[in-house]
Order: C-alpha cells, then structure tokens, then sequence
C-alpha cells in the first residue's frame, strides 16, 4: 500500500478541558498518513487517481470552524472518520499535537482508522462469523 502525508499542518481550534482553555482557538499541528494505493495515478500521471491532498488541507483548515472538543483524543477521531468518509483511503492516521507543557516540546495523540474491504469476512478462532 502506498502512503500519502501532511506532515504538521498548522490549524487552529478550540479544544480543552476548562472552559476557558476552549474560549479561544489554539494552535494544534496535524500529521495525516492516508492509505492508498496510487500506483495507477504514478504510471498515468492523471490527477484523478489519486486523493487530493491539498482538499484534505482545505477540509482540516476548516474543520474547526464553530466546533470545539475537550480532548486532543476526539479531535483525531473525528478527523479521521471524516477523511475516511470524504475522500475513501484504505485507512488513515491522524496524529495531533499539542503545546500545553512548557516543558515539553509537545503532547500527541494518534489514531488510526481503515474502511472494511467489500466481501472480507471475519472468523474467529473457532470458525464462526
């Protein structure tokens, strides 16, 4: 599977536990890591085969708009069922980061989210669906 990524898009939303922390937007980068095999976009060279990283820019700039989380942990959740029903990779990773401590450079959380292939079939150890 071939990979597309943002690396530390700069977006800023409200998101905190306190009230007041979610008041005002503040600035979060995100990494997204899309799952896709864009191997027939590589030998045609044609844009529609492949998924528009700049529209997924576009979208998590936007995203924060009129909304606010108290946890970074949600703020990856929806970011990546939302790119996964937009824009359909196999799976997706969103990493958010977070500059809460002043003694660390930052706090991050990661989530990681696939669509079920059409027709696979998932069995336990015993043979039953």
């Amino acid at each position: 599977m071939s990979k597309i990524t943002i690396f530390d898009l700069e977006v800023f939303y409200c998101v905190g536990v306190p009230d007041e922390e979610r008041a005002k937007p503040q600035r979060l980068l995100l990494t997204v890591d899309l799952d896709f095999d864009f191997s027939s976009a590589a030998i045609s060279d044609r844009f529609t085969k492949t998924i528009d990283y700049n529209a997924v820019a576009q979208l998590l700039l936007k995203f924060g708009e009129g909304r606010s989380w108290k946890l970074i942990e949600k703020v990856a959740n929806d970011a990546a069922e939302r790119i996964l029903a937009e824009f359909q990779p196999q799976g997706v990773t969103v990493e958010v980061k977070k500059f809460p401590l002043p003694e660390a450079r930052y706090v991050s959380v990661r989530v990681s989210k696939g669509r079920a292939t059409p027709g696979l079939i998932k069995r336990t150890a015993w043979g039953i669906p």
